[in-house]
């Protein structure tokens, strides 16, 4: 079977509204992405490959990037970041093959999430054991792993705050909420908002842009001599998660989305 083209894919995998939704389409999907990933679906749709299959290999990938990022230096910082974009690369795919099979499913929504959860934490962690030092001469410092750890936790909870305003909505009998409702109710709150969006420093704690940070620390230790901007940064990432956590816990209440 002839494979389709570029053009007969992008207007059926690419729906109008794809590339804009402001909270489910990453900035690299947008800026690269999305265009890498037709050219990889023209070679799947006319396959047995299935979108769940896809997403299964997704989660494999976005795990595999914390014992990626225990290679030491420049090389395992290369490789977490080769990890997490296989797994946008396949985010990417495994919507668009669905669009065009029209092989829908709850649980490919269900599974998208997980690895979304997964890859996130599984740079984190990694970022922390890289920190910790585990093949280094001197002693392994468990401090460094704590704080990767206590980041994932965060990054994850950030996550699971805006999940769980689905659930509650579902659970007591209300639709799905608008992007309206998102937006702070009072005014002081959606200055704050504005302007943590502008500096958009809550990014950093996700897999795609920390796993940019754990390579520019990593280039910049290898000049150092040391893991100084390693843990820096493992530090700096753990504080973000944290206070994120709290300030989007107050942003979804304050907002009109549990109303």
């Amino acid at each position: 079977m002839q494979k389709p083209s570029v053009a007969e894919l992008r207007p059926v995998v690419h729906p109008p509204g794809v590339k804009d939704r402001r909270s489910g389409e990453h900035w690299a999907g947008r800026l690269y992405m999305r265009e890498i990933s037709l050219r990889v679906d023209r070679h799947l749709v006319n396959t047995r490959v299935t979108p769940n299959q896809l997403t299964y290999v997704m989660t494999v990938a976005g795990a595999l990037a914390a014992p990626a990022l225990l290679v030491p230096g420049i090389t395992g910082a290369l490789l977490g970041v080769l990890m997490v974009q296989l797994y946008l690369l396949l985010d990417c795919v495994d919507g668009e093959v669905a669009r065009w099979k029209k092989q829908y499913s709850l649980a490919g929504v269900y599974l998208d999430r997980v690895a979304a959860y997964l890859c996130d934490a599984a740079v984190l962690v990694g970022f922390g054991l890289r920190a910790a030092d585990l093949w280094g001469e001197g002693r392994t410092d468990w401090l460094w792993a704590f704080l990767g750890t206590l980041a994932a936790l965060g990054a994850i909870l950030i996550k699971a705050e805006t999940d769980l305003v689905g659930v509650a909505r579902h659970q007591g009998g209300m639709p799905p909420v608008q992007e309206s409702a998102s937006e702070p109710r009072s005014s002081g709150m959606a200055l704050a908002r504005r302007a943590a969006a502008a500096l958009k420093f809550h990014r950093l704690v996700l897999g795609v842009e920390a796993s940019l940070v754990i390579l520019a620390a990593a280039v910049a230790d290898s000049i150092r001599g040391d893991l100084f901007f390693t843990r820096l940064g493992v530090a700096v990432l753990a504080g973000i998660a944290l206070l994120q956590t709290v300030l989007h816990l107050v942003s979804v209440l304050a907002s009109s989305r549990l109303k």
